[in-house]
């Protein structure tokens, strides 16, 4: 199994959850987040004074899948979550040892 992060701009969710959904995934956890890379933020115009936001607005999505739906849930976040444009997001794939369902207590794929 893997656990895929995908960090995106927050007006792109809907189309990503509406694709990932698609490929027949099931489930998903999103969190609001903060943050910056290479953008280093941006300055703002306030009431006529400038200032800089440091911290741009992202939302982080966390997804766990069966090893043969990687490169598909990867390919679809690429695809729906790109604008082109700087500060577009990052995907970061990681290895589940195992997962366990609390309420029946299911383990591994069946668990997800």
């Amino acid at each position: 199994m893997k656990k895929i992060e995908a960090v995106i701009k927050p007006f792109k969710l809907d189309e990503v959850k509406d694709a990932l959904q698609e490929m027949g995934l099931h489930g998903m956890t999103v969190v609001e987040a903060k943050g910056f890379g290479r953008q280093r933020g941006h300055t703002e115009l306030y009431r006529g004074a400038e200032y800089v936001v440091d911290f741009l607005p992202k939302l982080k999505i966390e997804i766990i899948v069966a090893d043969e739906m990687a490169e598909e849930a990867i390919s679809v976040i690429t695809k729906t979550a790109q604008t082109g444009k700087i500060g577009d997001g990052k995907i970061f794939v990681s290895t589940i040892d195992d997962v366990v369902r609390i309420r029946t207590g299911e383990r591994g794929n069946s668990a997800v």
